[in-house]
């Protein structure tokens, strides 16, 4: 019941973020990054720390010469062993378990991230939110205050919704060609995400001691050898039991070696979370890869801004887009862009209409100026109400 509360928690937190912030000010790429990956890595973290899902994370036995709690305590914070060579011997006869046997001679392989894992999912979650925040302090609410009244199930009356797309259209032309920086921090930000999930991948390959770029190819594999021959790469990484030693003054003063196997219940958890993050984190940089191509595209090239116009504003011709297209810059074009995703078609066209009708009206050699923020409050008074946007 603990965990259905915390779990409860951070999904209605969510919820209500998400609900309080109906701008859209990214692509759907950008948000797999802020709100599911980090929502899960944070679920994860609520996971293993719910010691009441497998009991202690770990126990350990021993020949009774160390109380239980000292052991499994300095098994814990120190580290486990289990032995390489011994995985995909039969179990029960040649070995007691998977990774364990005679240590002579034998190579170790040391597992020291169990008590870590928590704090870097927690830390994780925060870096896939971070290109978000930076993003989100660098547009500083501007679509959410240029679209009020006109996005989402807001009901208003013709006159007034006429009046706030009239105010619209003023805007966006009277700051034509200022919207660079704009532009800029976007596509830093969408970077930021494929440098982040990218890094993520050797992040916590580096933590597992260099399991986890083969890792889910290693399991895929498992799955089609045959069952006499194969050793599971879960268990080889995340072992459900392993060795520990622990070494005290015997009576004498001389050193005495006592050896422990402990339970690791907690891996349990941990290889379905990290088989799941690595297939993740491999589809979410395919995915944010081929949306800075699609940016780079933009930029780049008119004819993708064309299309990716069309599919909104339905009611113009090539001609009047290709045009429109090449009167306003990148940054321009992203605005009006991200304008789309919140209100609706017909309003959207109506702006564009209006903005086109503004820009065939000029006079050669006119250059609309950019309003300062006082010259904006006057034509959106909400403005005051928002400020800086805190939502998710």
């Amino acid at each position: 019941m603990a965990v259905f509360g915390l779990v409860s928690s951070v999904a209605g937190f969510i919820k209500v973020r998400y609900l309080i912030d109906k701008a859209i000010i990214d692509n759907m790429v950008f948000r797999c990054h802020y709100r599911l990956t980090s929502a899960v890595l944070f679920l994860c973290c609520v996971l293993v720390t719910a010691n009441n899902l497998i009991g202690d994370p770990i126990s350990c036995i021993n020949d009774g010469a160390i109380p239980g709690h000292v052991i499994n305590t300095y098994c814990w914070i120190t580290y486990t062993f289990t032995l390489p060579g011994q995985h995909g011997r039969p179990v029960g006869t040649s070995v007691a378990h998977s990774g364990l046997g005679n240590e002579y001679n034998q190579e170790r392989t040391y597992h020291s991230y169990y008590q870590w894992v928590p704090f870097m999912l927690f830390f994780q979650g925060l870096l896939f939110y971070m290109p978000h925040w930076i993003w989100k302090n660098w547009e500083e609410g501007k679509m959410r205050m240029i679209s009020d009244g006109l996005r989402g199930n807001t009901i208003i009356g013709p006159d007034e919704r006429k009046g706030r797309q009239g105010r619209l259209v003023r805007y966006l032309y009277e700051s034509l060609n200022t919207h660079n920086s704009y532009s800029f921090g976007y596509f830093i930000c969408e970077a930021l995400n494929f440098i982040n999930v990218v890094g993520n991948i050797f992040f916590v390959d580096k933590f597992l001691g260099g399991a986890f770029l083969t890792y889910g190819s290693d399991v895929l594999k498992f799955s089609d050898m045959d069952q006499e021959n194969r050793s599971d790469p879960m268990i080889e990484i995340f072992p459900r039991v392993t060795k520990c030693t622990f070494h005290k003054y015997g009576a004498s003063g001389s050193i005495q070696k006592h050896d422990a196997l402990c339970v690791l219940a907690l891996n349990i958890l941990n290889e379905k979370i990290y088989i799941f993050l690595w297939f993740w984190f491999i589809l979410l940089s395919i995915l944010s890869g081929l949306a800075i191509l699609y940016s780079a595209a933009i930029v780049m090239m008119p004819t993708t801004r064309e299309a990716a116009l069309k599919r909104r504003f339905r009611s113009a011709t090539a001609n009047q887009i290709e045009n429109l297209v090449r009167r306003i810059q990148i940054g321009d074009f992203l605005m009006i862009h991200l304008l789309g995703q919140n209100i609706n078609v017909t309003s959207y066209g109506e702006v564009l209409s209006s903005l086109m009708n503004h820009l065939n009206e000029d006079r050669p050699g006119d250059t609309p100026s950019a309003p300062s923020t006082l010259e904006m409050a006057p034509i959106y008074p909400e403005i005051g109400k928002y400020g800086k946007d805190t939502a998710i």
